[in-house]
């Protein structure tokens, strides 16, 4: 049973100037050092970059889908939970918990750590069924996008 659905639109050149800004640490912040890695590797094979390192477009580019997942995933747990209060104030939210993974087809999918993976099984799945998150990710010119769905992953439903 579908439980709630998030969508996120990222405008890249606002992106990019943010994490452009001398000192800004943005992707430090929002992405698990997994993710930064898989998105330096993504920039090295796009661009032939040596290290993928730097604030070049394809890096922003990349940043963009994982933040915009990363939103969705925010906004997919919060319709969840109809008209009860979220459990976590926006400020509260690291990050860094919500972790945008890809199998070996480059398929994206989604895990929880700490504080918020136990804050999201707490409010929806509290008989401990299981939950399972879908996501797609998409850019287009000035802006990536993500969709998604989180459901139970019980089917006696």
């Amino acid at each position: 049973m579908i439980l709630g659905l998030g969508c996120d639109l990222v405008a890249l050149p606002a992106l990019a100037e943010q994490v452009g800004r001398p000192g800004s640490h943005f992707a430090e912040q929002v992405l698990t050092s997994r993710e930064l890695r898989t998105v330096r590797a993504r920039v090295k094979a796009t661009t032939g970059d040596a290290d993928g390192a730097g604030v070049s477009e394809a890096f922003v580019r990349h940043l963009g889908g994982h933040w915009a997942a990363k939103e969705a995933v925010i906004k997919a747990w919060s319709t969840s939970l109809a008209s009860a209060p979220p459990p976590l104030d926006l400020d509260e939210v690291d990050w860094r918990q919500i972790e945008v993974v890809h199998d070996h087809w480059d398929r994206p999918s989604i895990l929880l750590h700490g504080r918020l993976a136990d804050e999201v099984a707490h409010s929806v799945d509290p008989d401990g069924l299981g939950i399972a998150w879908h996501v797609s990710i998409s850019h287009d010119g000035d802006y990536a996008m993500a969709v998604v769905v989180l459901e139970t992953s019980s089917f006696n439903d």
